[in-house]
């Protein structure tokens, strides 16, 4: 039986290799420290992300999952190779660029929800773009509202929303302003399995109905089989990627490198 029945829309690869890439690194590195500090986090990556695909990123702790999804997102720097958004790379970017092409181009959904508490859910929904004296697309808006089931709490502010309600907002917030590439850390880490079923759910849908690009990094193989795609990574270099994934397969993956070490 599907695990997730109203979710059941997956891409394969051969309907992905048609598509083009919302981010791709190319032999991407990520050295921090020098000498007996240096740790290399990322090791000449090499991935590409397909627009309007769902990608989970795994691996064992310290595998530069992380690392990996904030040098893609131009939240930190390379060592070596480049990352891109869409056509634009981003080691050539001024400050002000990359804080626009950030604004602009990329969502973000952390594990913590990261919302104003003096505002409303819809204010800190349309936050980016007041910031950034842009009008929302009221028609998109409300879809991406429908999408996430906030219709009923857009006056609410964050104390009067749960956990659950809390990271909708969130979600609903970084598809707002209908960016190419929306990156997730851990977007279910402070909810419970209920509510992280559900966020889960509307980042599924927001692939499948909005056509929305989206990649998440996760240490829980059932959030992980809501991906079209799992890549998996270790000591800084992707070893293995799975289409149409189950919990039950990544989370035997997973375990083969608890078996036979991280480069098995």
């Amino acid at each position: 039986m599907d695990p997730h029945p109203i979710l059941s829309d997956w891409s394969s690869p051969v309907t992905t290799t048609l598509l083009t890439a919302a981010a791709r690194a190319v032999g991407l590195s990520k050295v921090y420290g020098e000498g007996d500090t240096r740790v290399t986090a990322l090791d000449q990556v090499s991935v590409e992300f397909v627009r309007g695909q769902f990608t989970a990123i795994m691996g064992p702790s310290g595998s530069g999952k992380s690392t990996l999804m904030h040098c893609m997102a131009g939240l930190d720097s390379v060592t070596a190779g480049s990352a891109t958004i869409g056509d634009t790379e981003l080691g050539g970017l001024k400050d002000k660029q990359l804080t626009k092409l950030r604004r602009d181009q990329i969502g973000f959904v952390f594990q913590s929800f990261n919302l104003l508490p003096t505002l409303s859910a819809l204010e800190n929904i349309t936050l980016p773009m007041d910031i950034a004296g842009r009008k929302p697309d009221h028609a998109w808006l409300d879809q991406v509202v429908a999408t996430v089931g906030l219709a009923d709490r857009l006056g609410h502010r964050p104390s009067q929303l749960s956990g659950g309600q809390q990271q909708r907002v969130a979600c609903a917030r970084a598809l707002a302003s209908r960016p190419a590439i929306i990156f997730a850390d851990e977007p279910t880490g402070n909810l419970d399995s209920r509510s992280g079923a559900e966020i889960l759910g509307f980042l599924r849908n927001s692939v499948r109905e909005l056509g929305q690009t989206v990649v998440m990094v996760t240490h829980d193989p059932v959030a992980a089989s809501y991906a079209d795609r799992v890549v998996f990574l270790a000591d800084g270099r992707i070893v293995d990627e799975m289409y149409g994934p189950t919990a039950d397969s990544v989370l035997d993956r997973m375990r083969r490198f608890d078996a036979k070490g991280r480069t098995s």
